[in-house]
C-alpha cells in the first residue's frame, strides 16, 4: 500500500488530528476524523437511500471530518484521478 500524505486539518490540537491520504494503489481516499456522537450515528444508521441497507455495517464506519478540509479533500479526489490514469 502506498499512502500518500494530503493534509491534516489546519486547527489541529492536542490529540485532535484529522487526517487526509490517498492510498494510490487502491485507488481510495483514505480518511481520519472524529467519531461521531451517538445520536449522529443513530440518525446515520437510520437514513434511507434506495438500493442501500438500513444500518451501518460492522465493517464500515462514520466519521466527521470539519469543512475548513475540504481543499484537502478536493486535492486528495484529484489525487486519485492522477493515479486512475497513470
Amino acid at each position: 500500500m502506498h499512502l500518500q500524505f494530503i493534509g491534516v486539518d489546519p486547527n489541529t490540537g492536542d490529540g485532535e488530528s484529522p487526517t487526509v491520504w490517498v492510498d494510490q494503489d487502491a485507488k481510495e481516499l483514505v480518511l481520519q476524523g472524529w467519531k461521531p456522537s451517538p445520536q449522529l450515528r443513530a440518525q446515520c444508521a437510520a437514513f434511507e437511500v434506495p438500493g442501500h441497507a438500513v444500518g451501518i455495517p460492522d465493517h464500515e464506519a462514520v466519521i466527521r471530518i470539519p469543512a475548513r478540509m475540504v481543499p484537502m479533500i478536493r486535492e486528495a479526489c484529484d489525487a486519485v484521478e492522477r493515479a486512475d490514469v497513470g
